[in-house]
């Protein structure tokens, strides 16, 4: 793949088997696919530092996700990071929030920075902050306004959200803002080791370990996510189906 045309056949694709399965991957696949449209679109408005790189950018970030997902249906080993959002995509006790973060944990905070770095390789790394930081800031919004309106899916959490003020990470234990500024970081040690198959076992070790936190959250969130989930819609294509509405909604106003 080389254009991000391709990336979005593809991800109907994925979405495609992810309903016919039943899967819930298919949260995180029907976010990112708007994600993805969303970039296309700024692309082709002229929004971006450097749009053709940004296209560049956007292709091996989203083949990272499309290859785990590709390695998993034919049972191949990928990162631990991801193994780990896929095998909880089966299991009915998580809430659709955790298994979005569960995705979004493995995608930015393992591959955004190897995504950074291989688009800018043989360049300094610098140079694309500016467009790294808008993946980010479209990524944020999106998911904080998924979380705004999730309500209809989850009833108790769209309850839980306005009681939170703003501290609702609190009860999943994850932040995307630290996730942006980690992968950042992490992007910068990738660039400049020469050993980069060291630099993805050893983050993805560290990544595998907050996936663990989000699936298994302690006694007392684990109290409350079964709460939650009592009242959570069971149907995962009519909750992927509400989901892209959300998201459709969001990245307009973006």
């Amino acid at each position: 793949m080389t254009k991000i045309e391709e990336v979005l056949e593809k991800l109907d694709q994925i979405i495609s088997e992810c309903r016919s399965k039943q899967s819930r991957i298919g949260y995180f696949a029907i976010l990112y696919r708007q994600v993805t449209r969303r970039v296309r679109d700024g692309i082709l408005a002229g929004e971006f530092e450097d749009n053709p790189r940004m296209e560049v950018l956007d292709v091996l970030f989203a083949k990272r996700f499309i290859d785990a997902y590709e390695d998993w249906v034919q049972s191949q080993a990928n990162t631990e990071s991801w193994r780990l959002a896929f095998e909880a995509s089966k299991n009915t006790k998580h809430l659709v929030l955790q298994h979005l973060l569960l995705g979004i944990n493995a995608h930015i905070n393992l591959d955004l920075g190897i995504a950074a770095s291989e688009t800018m390789k043989g360049k300094e790394l610098q140079a694309i902050k500016s467009d790294f930081d808008q993946i980010n800031f479209i990524l944020s919004e999106l998911v904080d306004d998924v979380k705004a309106n999730i309500s209809k899916v989850s009833p108790i959490f769209g309850w839980l959200i306005p009681l939170a003020k703003g501290r609702d990470e609190m009860l999943l234990n994850f932040s995307i803002q630290i996730a942006r500024d980690g992968a950042w970081k992490y992007a910068g040690e990738y660039h400049i080791d020469p050993n980069k198959n060291f630099q993805i076992q050893d983050r993805d070790k560290n990544i595998a370990a907050l996936a663990k936190k989000l699936i298994n959250p302690g006694k007392f969130l684990g109290f409350l996510i079964k709460i939650v989930g009592f009242a959570e819609w069971k149907s995962v294509s009519k909750t992927m189906n509400q989901l892209d509405q959300v998201a459709a909604e969001t990245l307009k106003k973006i």
